[in-house]
């Protein structure tokens, strides 16, 4: 095998353009870039190979590749064919347009539908294309047709990137070390008026689904190890704070008898003074780190979260609260017997770990 050694200059170049890919979701980019940083670290081929579920002569040639091109050959380029309408550069205009959003393109909606970007090309580059084929071609950009989601304008992508690439192995490292359980904290509500999700329906009418109108919720305290497949979790039907918070805590650290890195968000009580009282005194079997604000995608519980909601909570109708608990509580249970499950909510910490390895 060739050996491989990154300068300082282009590992930063490769992680940029990394953070850029899961920006855009391009998996297969993705995999790229951490084929190549494993290589760098020392990793063979076949090692790689099988992490990322690829052949071994990709990685190979993906390593000529970037040997002979550097960073310029982590772009994937259109196979020939039929000339296109748009050029090349028309194409990359779309999509920045299309990434900007549609308000800055003139639109009142704050999220694109397929006949607006139809409408939008017409306009600007004088082409005609069907509703259909801008999908398609919006898939060949690396975008893709997703739910909208609510973005706190505190947010901080350069936070979330100096925690993958520094904070992050070190304590990758210090879990090692001590031979610590990686753990990510979390809280979720579960509403007995239930949650909303997609379902099939005829067009142009709106499905329903009944609910009581309660407004109660069922809350649950979890920490989560997503590379060992262990779940914590515990219910309460009061409020979230610290003294609940810090009974949960106590109560994990009897379960198990290992260390714990418990790595979680700064809401108030995870960082109030009685909870840096409680860390102090349980330096020997806890060591806390508190993640970016406003960084939930950096804490793989919230996915879980979400998956918990999906099965147990959505378009369900629950007439007592304690139809909400007991169906929570099942799904809760057959998620923790299910260690491939837990470890399916990785997320990007699956690549960053076993490169850091």
């Amino acid at each position: 095998m060739m050996r491989m050694t990154l300068v300082s200059e282009t590992r930063k170049a490769l992680n940029q353009r990394l953070h850029q890919a899961y920006a855009n979701q391009t998996t297969r980019l993705i995999r790229r870039i951490h084929a190549l940083l494993a290589v760098a670290e020392g990793k063979t081929l076949d090692q790689v190979a099988e992490t990322l579920g690829i052949g071994e002569q990709t990685v190979r040639d993906w390593q000529y590749a970037f040997l002979a091109e550097g960073v310029a050959s982590l772009f994937y380029r259109p196979r020939p064919g039929r000339p296109a309408k748009l050029t090349t550069s028309q194409r990359q205009e779309l999509k920045e347009v299309v990434l900007a959003g549609p308000e800055s393109a003139g639109y009142s909606s704050g999220c694109w539908t397929s006949g607006m970007i139809a409408d939008l090309i017409r306009l600007r580059f004088r082409v005609d294309y069907a509703p259909r084929y801008v999908c398609h071609l919006l898939g060949l950009l690396g975008l893709s047709f997703q739910r909208g989601r609510f973005s706190s304008d505190h947010l901080n992508d350069e936070a979330a990137l100096l925690w993958l690439e520094e904070t992050w192995p070190v304590i990758v490292r210090e879990a090692r070390e001590k031979k610590a359980r990686i753990v990510f904290g979390d809280e979720a509500s579960f509403a007995q008026w239930g949650s909303l999700g997609y379902t099939w329906a005829l067009k142009g009418v709106q499905p329903t689904v009944k609910t009581s109108g309660i407004r109660r919720a069922y809350r649950v305290f979890g920490l989560l190890d997503c590379f060992g497949g262990v779940l914590f979790h515990r219910g309460l039907e009061g409020k979230f704070n610290s003294e609940t918070y810090q009974d949960f805590l106590a109560w994990v650290l009897i379960q198990t008898t290992d260390h714990l890195i418990l790595i979680q968000d700064n809401v108030a009580y995870h960082t109030s003074a009685s909870l840096k009282t409680f860390y102090a005194e349980h330096t020997d079997r806890l060591t806390v780190y508190q993640l970016p604000a406003y960084s939930p995608d950096l804490n793989p519980i919230e996915a879980f979260w979400k998956k918990i909601k999906k099965d147990a909570t959505h378009l369900k109708y629950f007439r007592t609260f304690a139809n909400l608990v007991t169906e929570v509580s099942t799904s809760l249970i057959t998620f923790a017997e299910s260690p491939h499950k837990l470890t399916s909510v990785q997320g990007e910490y699956r690549f960053l770990t076993t490169r850091d390895g």
